[in-house]
This record gives structure tokens, sequence and C-alpha cells, in this order.
């Protein structure tokens, strides 16, 4: 993995600022800290910093190529899972390589197919091609929105990079907000709308589409979504094919010249990939896998069992190591340690984050780049195949929103008055409900609730699941680990789209047909244990460090927060540890400790970035 960011302006020589391009470039030394690269031309500057995973030696970046007297120029952030496939079929077509990387597999790709290119790739990828022909930058995400990128354009300039941070390193992009940025910071985070960069003329690439910027402007395309169809298959047919899919998907992304790992929280999704890799490498003699578990210092003290929580992971993990004989590492944070990364977690975001489930992945993920360059976890499954409770009883008409976030009316109730009215944070946060409740593909004479089930399955694909794959890489980059998604898979994701629902509970079961598929490679115990999710502390030193951060926060006459938020409500929820904000803020878990560091966030956020707001 690496980051990428760079410029094309038409109007001037760029050769002039190479320092400030060195220094944009250096905003994204934690996502590659191998290697260090620039380059310009008269209208172009790319910059790459490179964390090191196939062809250590070959894929260095930016990466040219030449055709028919011409030069292509990429950066590119992400990793192809079918290079050998690509390479094949480009040699087939005369094409010759000089090195066994995939950066030089995409390079020709583009070669070969111009902006289709993105139709042959499987992985997670965004990178950035200048083609010295067209005099045209052509730039594209992967289906999933797995790997990141942001752009703005202004006065005939167009600037990327893997991370806001990035683009805020130019000398003429200001850390400035406005009312729609507001909005999703309050009404909406720690999530953001698919293509909103938060900041004033900031955007996001949405997953599943590319651009194109010359002298003609900007344009931009979809190039990929699911596509609605009838199911045809039959229960052993669907069971045998996630099966295959799955298999495969792991498999494909255990591809690394650097050592290799999984997490595993003892649950299915990451038991799985855990059990598929594991046969995997002692099928190839390469020795036992490498897997890691997180678990919070004294955690079983105060741990207390809820419905989203009903049991603690480490018997299941325990089990799991057994079996598989992996070489297993169970690191265990502390409330302090938990608390101090709340802040690096902002910054590696550029926007308030989801507190310690943030935090706690950031601390976990610098615990495996100590041992591994590469990890896989089990992101994904529940979004694609309805592992969570609003898939079982989809909200009624009168319940339309957001299913992960009833806190709306508390979320404005916190609000100043005069934010409250300038904002309008209900008409905000349903018009971005709407539009993407809107742009789902419909299924023709599909029942309606299938199809208000079809919905959420979309709703969640383009937010909670984008939220979580946000915090996977920042949080995973911000400690030079490059994690995989096997889940993300878009084959896998388009073929489980359209199985019914009563084929996605076979048995009764939440995601019982991915626990069907894993029949005969996971243990009984590990196939049919109920969902828990990531693990939230219950340590009393963490809320008592987050109480302090907030306490220093309300005595602070110059605190950015209560610009926009009531004091003394903040206050109530401060002594209250919580409790007096009575729905969970985003999600299942994100309330009380996690409320009151998620809005120590905000201030932090406000503060560390100098926001402006402007109108």
């Amino acid at each position: 993995m690496c980051g990428i960011v760079g410029y094309v302006d038409f109007n001037r020589d760029v050769r002039a600022k190479e320092k400030m391009l060195e220094q944009m470039t250096d905003t994204l030394l934690h996502r590659g800290p191998d290697e260090t690269n620039t380059w310009m031309n008269q209208h172009v500057a790319f910059g790459h910093q490179r964390l090191s995973v196939i062809d250590i030696e070959g894929g260095k970046q930016p990466m040219h190529k030449a055709k028919n007297r011409h030069t292509y120029t990429l950066i590119y952030n992400g990793e192809l899972y079918n290079t050998d496939e690509l390479r094949s079929d480009l040699r087939q077509k005369n094409y010759h390589f000089e090195t066994t990387s995939d950066t030089e597999v995409l390079l020709t790709a583009y070669l070969e197919w111009q902006e289709q290119c993105v139709d042959y790739l499987n992985g997670i990828f965004a990178f950035a091609i200048w083609d010295e022909e067209k005099e045209q930058l052509f730039i594209a995400r992967d289906r999933l929105g797995v790997k990141p990128l942001f752009f703005q354009e202004k006065n005939g300039q167009f600037i990327f990079g893997s991370e806001l941070k990035a683009i805020l390193a130019h000398e003429e992009v200001k850390a400035e907000i406005d009312r729609s940025g507001l909005a999703e910071i309050f009404g909406l985070g720690p999530s953001r709308t698919p293509g909103h960069g938060l900041f004033k003329n900031m955007h996001e690439l949405r997953s599943g589409h590319a651009l194109t910027f010359s002298k003609n402007g900007l344009k931009k395309w979809r190039y990929w979504n699911v596509n609605s169809c009838h199911h045809t298959d039959s229960m052993s047919e669907t069971i045998s094919k996630v099966r295959e899919l799955c298999i495969d998907a792991v498999q494909r992304q255990l591809v690394s010249d650097v050592p290799i790992s999984t997490f595993l929280s003892g649950g299915l999704d990451s038991s799985a990939i855990t059990a598929i890799a594991s046969q995997y490498f002692q099928e190839r003699r390469k020795g036992s896998l490498t897997t890691f578990s997180v678990d919070y210092k004294g955690n079983a003290d105060y741990f207390k069992a809820s419905k989203f929580q009903p049991s603690m992971d480490q018997p299941f993990i325990e089990e799991m190591a057994t079996v598989f004989q992996t070489n297993h590492h169970n690191e265990v944070i502390s409330g302090e340690a938990l608390a101090s990364h709340l802040k690096k977690a902002v910054e590696l975001r550029d926007q308030p984050g989801m507190a310690d489930i943030d935090s706690s992945l950031l601390w976990f993920c610098q615990q495996i780049k100590k041992q591994t360059t590469v990890s896989l976890s089990g992101e994904c499954a529940d979004e694609i195949f309805g592992g969570y409770p609003w898939f079982h009883s989809p909200p009624t008409d009168e319940e339309t929103g957001f299913p992960w976030m009833r806190s709306l009316s508390s979320r404005i109730d916190l609000l100043h008055p005069h934010w409250q009215e300038k904002l309008q944070l209900s008409e905000y946060v349903y018009a971005r409900y709407q539009e993407t409740i809107d742009e789902t593909p419909r299924l023709d004479g599909e029942k309606e609730e299938d199809a208000r089930r079809r919905e959420l399955f979309y709703l969640n694909m383009h937010w909670f699941m984008a939220q979580l794959l946000e915090r996977k890489d920042r949080m995973s980059m911000g400690a030079s680990l490059e994690v995989r998604v096997p889940y993300a898979d878009h084959r896998l994701v388009e073929y489980v789209w359209n199985i019914p629902w009563e084929m996605k509970i076979l048995e009764g079961k939440e995601k019982g047909i991915l626990r069907k598929a894993m029949e005969g490679i996971l243990p009984e115990t590990i196939l049919y244990r109920k969902k828990s999710p990531f693990p939230k502390t219950f340590q009393p030193a963490y809320t008592n460090a987050v109480k302090k951060w907030m306490r220093e926060i309300v005595d602070d006459e110059d605190a950015r927060l209560f610009e926009f938020l009531n004091k003394e409500k903040v206050e109530a929820i401060l002594v209250s540890e919580g409790k007096e904000f009575k729905e969970p803020w985003y999600g299942q878990l994100m309330q009380g400790p996690q409320l009151i560091a998620h809005l120590c966030q905000i201030d932090y956020w406000l503060r560390t970035y100098d926001v402006k707001v402007v109108e």
C-alpha cells in the first residue's frame, strides 16, 4: 500500500513548486515509509510514498512506460489480486514486462485498454495516470472504495491525494468548512456522504468511479455498480458458489513478498479467513499462519453482556488458534493507551472519528506491524450477508432514515439554536439518505419487504461499510500496515447481492448462507457462534481519561466545540458519563465514554486543523 498525491495546472509551469510537492508528499509518509519519490513535468506533479509489498526492487513509483513514442506515468495505491492473469493476457498482446510488480501490470493494462482498464482489475486501488499523448490525467478508485482518493478542482487546477491532509498542504487550499461540511460533522458524523470531502470545495472520488482531467475540463463517471437480477441458483449451488468465491478471494489476497497475517476475533468472519489462510499455508509448506487478536486490560473484570455483545471473544480465539495451529498473538491494550491514541486517530482520518473504536484499531495495527507488513481482516461480511439487526426487521415507512443512527433529534438538541436554524440537520440528513435510496438498483416484481431490504443493503454498502473501510484504511496505514479485506471482493459482492433473504438467513440464522458455506472448514462452536461486534472497552481507566479531556475542554473559554454545541448540555453528558444522551451516537456501541471521546475529537479537529467556518 502507498500514498499518492499530485496536481495538474494547465495555466502555469508547476515545476517551480517542487518544494510544495515534497511537502504534500511528506504528509503521507505513514502510508509508505519505505520510499519517497516525486516527478514533475510542465503541467503535472506526482508524489508517491511507498510501502513495499510486491517486487520490492521493481515496483518503484512513479512508474513510466512508453508506447508509440508517448510516455505514460503512474502513481498507485493498492494491490491487484489478478496480476498473473492480466500479465498473461497482456503478454499475448505482445507487451513485455521488466518487473514482477502489479504496478507495471496496471500501467500496461492502461496502455492496452485505456480508461476501460478498470473493468479488468480485481483488487483494491486508487491510482492516477498521466497520459502524455492525450495530455490528460486519468484517475480511478476500486469498486467498493477500499482505497481512498480526494480531490479539488478550482480555477483550472486539479489537486488530488490519498488523504485530505495532502491536499490541504497545497498553498492554495484552505481548511474552510461551510454549512454542508458542518452538517456532515454534526448530523452524519463520523460517517460522510459518499463523494463529500468535508472541507469547502473538497470532494471524494466515489467507489466504482473514475475521472479524467484535461484542458477540456473534468469528466467523472461510474464504471461499476451492483446489478439487480433474479437469483436462479439452487440452494446447494448457492452454498457451493459462496464457498468457492470466499476461498478464492482469501487465497488471492495471500500473495505477498513480505510477512503476512490475519486478524482473529473468534467470530465467523475473521475465523473463516483464518481457516482458509491456514490451510493455504500448510498446503504450500509456508509454516504456521500468524494471527492477532486484541483485548482490553482487565476487561474480563468489567465486561457486561448485552444484546449486541453477548459474549467475550477470548475462548473462541483460543480454540481457533489451537485447531489451526496458528502462531497467535493476543495484544492487550490499557485504558491509558487507548485514550492516548484518540488524537492521532483524528489526524489520520482528517476528521472526528469513532473514538476508541478507531484508537484501539490504530494501536492494534501498530502491534501487528512489528511482526508482519500485510494482514487480512473480516470487514464487509455483515454488510453483504446481512449480519446486522436492521436487516432482520426492516424499518417501516414511519422510521425512515439511517437505521444505525437514531440519535438525530438528540444531536440537534445539542446545537445552539442559531446553528439548529442554519444547519437544518433533519432536512440535510434525510436528503442524503434519500439520495442513496433513490440510487438503489431495483428488481422489477420484487415484494415490498424485499425491495425495502435491498435498499438497506445498498445503504449499508455506501454508508456503514464505507465508514468501516475508511476506518480500517486510515488506522492500518497510520501504522504502515497493509490490511486486505477479502469480503470486499467485487465478485463475491455481486453474487451475494442477489441471493434472496430466505437463503441468506438459511435455517433462520444470521449470515446463515455463509455459515453453511463454511461447514467443514470451521469448528461447529465457531461456525454457529452468535455475532459479537468489534470489542469495546469497559475499563474505568479509559472512561476517566476521556472525562478528564472533556473537563479541560469545558473549562477552556476558547474551546472550539462550544461555538456550535451547548456547553451545559455537553457538561451534563460529561457528569453522567454519557448516560444523559439516550441513544448511541452512531452504530450500536458508540455511547457513554465513546460519545464523550467523539465530542472531544470534534474539538481537537477544529483546533488542530484551524478550521474556518465560511458561508
